[in-house]
């Protein structure tokens, strides 16, 4: 892959248009802000993170993380710029100056396409094929369609959300940059072809990606088996940095601050990161500043953990470019990083997941969503296949317009509900299934 080939402001379902612009903005600045403005990012305001929506203490949903994951991005990318200026100099398209603001942009993008509650959210419209009411339908759907839907996916689904073009919705869905779109593909290959349940995109959308890699010059490839795959777009590597940098980190402050890890346990995962040298200068640091909130001590160790593992990624993209750009680099940046550091990353995810995220608070989340995602799937995916029920017309007066509910296909409306449900909020999700279910009355 070549850098001057992969940054291209070419805009999707907008190829040939040539718009005439009012502002200084560069188009890949115009898709952060086509993002910030967006109804679905300010819905990840209430979409849960890992912990309930907040209640007297402030924990991070999908909208906080993202602009966190974003100004991470943002610095692994200018920095990985600097690099390649001062290795290519004026070989470089200008266009590639804009790497930081299109690794921010992709970020902001990474979670738009995750369901209520999350994983158990995923896991919910999954298993409602597999193991729930909508079993029978494996024969009526192609095998394509029917493993993408059984293998639901919040990455295929974000690329689906921002390429596709939904009813009365121009060409192109929301019109993106081929280099911001190509970045949040964190695993390109289609559903049948997934070693495992992380897939790309859909099969709707997979002549999308196509055109868009031929354009940018992303190889396909096959892997050990012969499946059909595409080389790794190089600045997915960033915007997953920026995300597996966030999400660890500050699940450990979330953590602290709900009284799941004490102050020495989180304090000590976080200095492991440092070397002693480091650690007694941070050590000395807190002393000169006169911490003694331990909130600000936490907060303070959170900055330097990210300001180190930002620095640890941006060198491991720089020492292995060349088998990035050539498709063969094999994990992630985080995978590879120095071995101290990447020691106590690794401690950190296994305290999550044995402490926080096997925790009562977030078990809870999970349990009741799951029930509520799989309540709402079994009664649309009713109304979908007896639409001339009463009870179905009024479920389906409920979706809007922009998804094609009522269409001829089956596959289509299928996917219409899976549009619906899981661009709900957690919140609305709730009082949906409390409307529908009788549980509750709208207040008039």
């Amino acid at each position: 892959m070549e850098w001057n080939q992969l940054i291209s402001n070419c805009r999707l379902g907008q190829e040939h248009r040539h718009l005439e612009r009012h502002d200084d903005r560069t188009e890949f600045k115009r898709d952060y802000d086509r993002l910030i403005f967006s109804a679905p990012f300010r819905r990840l305001q209430n979409k849960t993170q890992v912990f309930p929506l907040p209640g007297s203490v402030f924990v991070h949903n999908r909208l906080t993380h993202s602009l966190e994951v974003a100004s991470v991005g943002m610095s692994l990318g200018n920095d990985v710029y600097q690099y390649l200026n001062e290795r290519y100099g004026q070989e470089l398209s200008p266009l590639v100056s804009e790497i930081g603001q299109i690794v921010a942009t992709a970020c902001l993008a990474h979670d738009l396409g995750n369901p209520p509650f999350g994983h158990s959210g995923e896991k919910a419209i999954q298993t409602f094929f597999t193991e729930g009411k909508g079993n029978y339908l494996k024969g009526k759907v192609s095998p394509e369609f029917w493993e993408d839907i059984t293998r639901f996916d919040g990455n295929a689904n974000a690329f689906r959300l921002l390429a596709h073009s939904f009813k009365g919705r121009r060409s192109g869905g929301f019109a993106m940059t081929y280099s911001t779109l190509a970045s949040i593909v964190k695993y390109p290959y289609p559903s049948y072809n997934a070693p495992k349940n992380k897939f790309g995109f859909f099969t709707s959308e997979r002549e999308l990606f196509v055109g868009i890699a031929q354009l940018l010059g992303i190889p396909q490839m096959s892997d050990e088996n012969g499946r059909e795959r595409w080389a790794r777009y190089p600045l997915v590597y960033l915007v997953e940095a920026a995300d597996d940098i966030c999400y660890e980190i500050m699940d450990l402050e979330d953590a602290f601050k709900l009284k799941i890890l004490s102050y020495d346990e989180t304090a000590g995962l976080m200095l492991n990161f440092f070397d002693e040298t480091v650690q007694n200068h941070i050590h000395q640091r807190i002393n000169d500043e006169q911490l003694t909130d331990p909130n600000e001590k936490i907060q303070y160790l959170r900055a330097c953990v990210i300001g180190k593992l930002e620095n640890e990624c941006v060198k491991t993209f720089i020492s292995h470019e060349d088998e990035i750009l050539q498709g063969t680099f094999q994990g992630s940046l985080i995978d590879n990083i120095s071995p101290l550091q990447h020691d106590a990353y690794i401690k950190c995810t296994k305290i999550s997941k044995q402490r926080i995220y096997r925790s009562q608070p977030v078990l809870d989340v999970e349990l009741s969503g799951y029930r509520i995602m799989a309540t709402l799937m079994e009664l649309m995916v009713e109304a979908i296949e007896h639409p001339e029920r009463y009870y179905s017309q009024q479920l389906i007066g409920r979706v809007s317009s922009q998804y094609d509910i009522n269409s001829p296909d089956l596959e289509t409306r299928l996917m219409a509900v899976i549009d619906y449900i899981s661009g709900m909020t957690d919140v609305y999700a709730l009082d949906v299934y409390q409307k529908i279910c009788g549980i509750s009355l709208p207040i008039i």
